[in-house]
């Protein structure tokens, strides 16, 4: 079986990330990359490193159109074709995992993503990602958070090999301004796309256009495709989030209430109406919300799974709201857990106030 493989791109301006990428990736049969106007050197550095390179600018730009593009680049005799952006790298041995597992069946591969990392260097937001593909069985759909659209009639096996790892370290300074615009525009196309509907809301969030953003998210849980218990639960927690930033906050208790309802399996409404009791000074129920939130013990792999619910601020807040309520031994209790996964001078300062204030109630 033929099981040549070719890593294919799209590019603008990457000058910065070029050659960490090209390193992860050069041992591949080919490798592709359709740059769409760098001014950088980013495409003649493409084409010093002897990759197959197009340049192609475009007047209206959106990222499905490119991709498809990109796809027309790959040599006919690949079959396995691998999707990476230029500021993502694979971790060392994931062509040989890929080949071992590839079958004459399959047509797409999962993996492990890391989608960003922390200051300290940890794992951020981790998930599956599935942009490995059969060659000529799939195209690029919608404008941006585009995903691939099987376009023959067979049936393919989807692989899942968490063994391969790619990571993403992005440029933090450059623009994602175009994603508004092209998510109006992909729900427009498709209106009944729920994916889409939630991610227009939450950039709609992201935009602090709040009211907007709350019909949207509405939008998407009426849509009788959007089934998946805790993307609806990402909905009604954005929701709630608005209404807070709105300052209405009984709409804000209400609607992360009914994310609990929703999934009560994932920390993140938990944490969220967690810090809307805290800010309110309402610690009791802060510290409830807190406790019940850590009951869970088993961080789901998706990208709705937010990594501060799992690091060190939760118990940070959990132990200033033991401290206001003179539940000193519990606050130096929770501080010195946020301190484990933290070990800030601010949190240690943090237990020696604890440590003196119940020292003067004793």
């Amino acid at each position: 079986m033929n099981k040549k493989i070719c890593v294919y791109a799209i590019a603008k301006n990457e000058m910065k990330f070029i050659d960490r990428w090209y390193q992860s990736v050069k041992e591949a049969d080919y490798v592709c990359v359709l740059d769409t106007g760098s001014t950088d050197g980013s495409f003649e550095h493409f084409k010093e490193l002897g990759i197959i390179t197009k340049q192609k600018k475009y007047k209206e730009f959106r990222f499905d159109k490119a991709r498809n593009d990109s796809l027309k680049l790959i040599p006919d005799d690949a079959e396995i074709c691998v999707c990476i952006d230029i500021d993502e790298f694979f971790e060392n041995g994931w062509i040989e995992k890929l080949k071992a597992s590839w079958t004459e069946n399959t047509g797409r591969v999962r993996y492990r993503y890391t989608w960003n990392f922390n200051p300290d260097g940890s794992e951020g937001y981790v998930f599956m990602a599935d942009k490995i593909h059969k060659n000529k069985a799939y195209i690029w759909h919608h404008p941006v958070h585009e995903t691939l659209k099987q376009i023959d009639d067979k049936t393919y096996d989807v692989l899942t090999i968490p063994e391969i790892q790619l990571n993403h370290k992005a440029d933090s300074t450059k623009s994602r301004s175009s994603y508004l615009p092209l998510l109006e525009l992909s729900l427009k196309e498709c209106p009944e796309d729920d994916r889409n509907a939630h991610y227009l809301g939450r950039e709609y969030m992201f935009h602090r256009q709040y009211d907007k953003a709350i019909e949207t998210l509405k939008y998407h849980l009426s849509l009788p495709t959007a089934r998946w218990n805790e993307e609806r639960c990402a909905s009604l927690r954005f929701i709630g989030i608005c209404y807070k930033l709105q300052e209405n906050y009984q709409k804000a208790e209400e609607y992360l209430l009914k994310a609990i309802i929703e999934c009560s399996t994932s920390r993140e409404a938990y944490y969220d109406l967690a810090l809307l009791y805290f800010e309110q000074k309402d610690y009791i129920k802060s510290i409830v919300a807190f406790i019940n939130m850590f009951k869970i013990k088993e961080r789901a792999l998706n990208y709705i799974s937010a990594p501060v619910c799992w690091g060190s601020l939760p118990y940070d807040y959990l132990s200033l709201a033991y401290y206001n309520i003179g539940e000193y031994d519990k606050a130096i209790e929770s501080v010195d857990e946020a301190i484990k996964l933290n070990n800030d001078e601010r949190l240690k300062n943090n237990k020696l106030a604890f440590i003196n204030k119940k020292n003067q109630k004793n």
